[in-house]
């Protein structure tokens, strides 16, 4: 059958299961937009404030479902709007599709009214990008976006289309899609040997989780492994909830804010098993002395990932649910109980601990916690609040803690609590932010109540730009360089005034009936809660030391 462009992406969008979109109209895309209307009973448009906080629904939406998230947006600043959260969504492996419309075949490049070349501008933050010129190369070019977004290490794939595309004519054929499939044809079997050798001798093993389990859907495999291995686990900011955080081998988080325990613990094994992470330099710290007298076991879907920032001694190429239950059938149950008892030992020594007496982030998270029974989505933007998260939250299953890790994007956990909660409407949703980060995409608290979507916003609210300003304590002299935000903003009568509920905590005892309250609201929420200036993460790894080198408020004061 004929039809035009903007009918045939809607149309592949069904192909898809696309049941929701987030995005901005404007001229070059309104082709589509006229195509959604007419399908609305189908698939249901999210008009969100700002393009980027589309993205970034797009973005919470795919990371707690597994499925592709899909935003929208105009051609020039709609489509330059959508870069950070396609940037966010390339660093942290989420599969997306970003769909935008360009100017007509006939007036690109000549600098023509909102022309801007998106494909070109987001060609090293996204997996692969598409110009579609011509009508007839619509539909397969949709199709791929997809695919590529979903297979292998999954991304972000934009489809940029010209105006004229969207609205000529070409044959449409539906296609059923075929299924995305784990990654094994590069699974060898002298990796695996490899791989089953090291285990065998380890007397010290360490497991590292990364994202890449929570991706490949791998925690059932994690756990089962865990037991025939017989080591501790760490995790890393990417992999919260692959491995429960209640389990008593978990050791809590790696690098510049992990556990001692875990810092130290890595860089004291003999074998380092580390699954779908990338060692990031937040992970490692001075990667010299980084598991220093470890063998290191890389198992990861990117081969570009091995031996990038560590070297490894064996590695496996493949989907982490699929070597692990290759692995798992071969193994035979290990037993290192002198080194299980000795990391017990030091989680005892090195619990995460924080002032109790009076109120701070971390209270807030431990509270969240207790009232949740961990069972609730939490998203977060980046700072001080963003670690206290990871901390204190434990996080019991696979895509509960939806955040940017590699990219740092603030701003980023208000428009992915709303996409995540769209996905998981039976699932309590709480973003964590600060009153920094918040004020960067504090308008989609109108998209919120546009929509009545019951997601809790709770702001550690300290007046400052509170990680910005640790750093500036602790390696700058105290020089505070337009990092404090006293001023006379109310957050409270921001949600009011954007058409939701805000509640002010001052004290220790209103915190647990403030989120009680928020939780029975049945639509968005803020908490704006205040806490201290100066207020601290620990532990912390100095920048450029040696993770078994973090240190704690007392240790600072004891060196003091």
């Amino acid at each position: 059958m004929k039809l035009t462009g903007a009918e045939i992406v809607v149309e592949c969008l069904k192909e898809q299961g696309v049941d929701t979109v987030f995005g901005y109209p404007g001229g070059a895309i309104l082709n589509i937009y006229d195509a959604l209307y007419k399908h609305s009973d189908e698939i249901t448009h999210i008009l969100t404030s700002h393009e980027q906080g589309a993205a970034h629904a797009a973005d919470g939406y795919a990371r707690a479902t597994g499925r592709v998230g899909v935003c929208l947006a105009t051609s020039g600043p709609g489509a330059t709007n959508l870069v950070t959260g396609i940037a966010t969504a390339q660093m942290d492996s989420v599969p997306i599709v970003a769909i935008t419309s360009n100017v007509a075949v006939g007036l690109l490049g000549r600098d023509s009214f909102q022309e801007v070349d998106i494909a070109g501008v987001v060609m090293p933050v996204t997996k692969h990008s598409f110009i579609v010129k011509n009508v007839s190369e619509l539909a397969e070019t949709m199709r791929r976006a997809f695919r590529i977004a979903a297979e292998g290490r999954p991304g972000p794939v934009l489809v940029d289309i010209t105006k004229d595309a969207t609205a000529e004519e070409a044959d449409y054929i539906p296609v059923r899609p075929a299924p995305v499939l784990p990654k094994v044809n590069t699974i060898k079997e002298d990796d695996i040997e490899r791989a089953l050798g090291f285990i065998e001798k380890a007397k010290r093993p360490y497991i590292l989780v990364g994202g890449g389990v929570n991706i490949s859907g791998a925690s059932e495999e994690l756990k089962e492994f865990v037991e025939k291995v017989d080591a501790p686990v760490a995790d890393t900011l990417m992999g919260k909830g692959a491995f429960p955080g209640e389990h008593p081998r978990y050791t809590g988080m790696v690098g510049m804010h992990g556990t001692k325990t875990s810092n130290l613990g890595i860089t004291r094994c003999d074998l380092l098993i580390a699954i779908g992470a990338r060692f990031s330099d937040r992970v490692t710290g001075n990667t010299k002395m980084f598991a220093r007298d470890a063998k290191i076991l890389h198992i990861d879907v990117d081969a570009a990932e091995v031996n990038k920032n560590i070297s490894s001694d064996a590695s496996i190429v493949g989907d982490a649910k699929a070597v692990l239950r290759i692995l798992n059938e071969r193994l035979t149950k290990k037993n290192h109980g002198e080194w299980v008892a000795e990391v017990e030992a030091m989680k005892e020594k090195y619990p995460l601990a924080y002032d109790e007496s009076g109120l701070t982030g971390p209270y807030v998270i431990e509270t969240l916690y207790k009232l949740t029974r961990g069972d609730a989505i939490v998203t977060t933007d980046v700072g001080q609040h963003q670690m206290w998260a990871a901390q204190f939250y434990k996080y019991k299953a696979p895509r509960r803690f939806l955040t940017s890790g590699g990219l740092g994007t603030m701003g980023y956990g208000l428009g992915a609590s709303i996409g995540a909660k769209l996905g998981k409407p039976d699932m309590p949703v709480f973003n964590i932010a600060g009153d920094g980060c918040f004020r960067m995409n504090m308008n989609e608290l109108a998209t919120a109540s546009r929509y009545n979507v019951p997601v809790v916003d709770i702001i550690i609210n300290n007046h400052v730009l509170g990680m910005v300003r640790q750093w500036q304590t602790l390696f700058y002299g105290g020089r505070y360089s337009a990092t404090v935000l006293q001023d006379k903003v109310d957050f409270v009568k921001v949600a009011e005034a954007l058409g939701c509920k805000g509640i002010r905590v001052t004290k220790k005892e209103e915190v647990e009936p403030a989120i009680r309250e928020a939780m029975a609201a049945g639509g968005p929420v803020v908490i704006d809660v205040q806490v201290d200036c100066d207020d601290k993460v620990f532990p912390m790894v100095a920048p450029g030391a040696a993770i078994s080198d973090a240190f704690s408020q007392e240790d600072l004061e004891e060196k003091q």
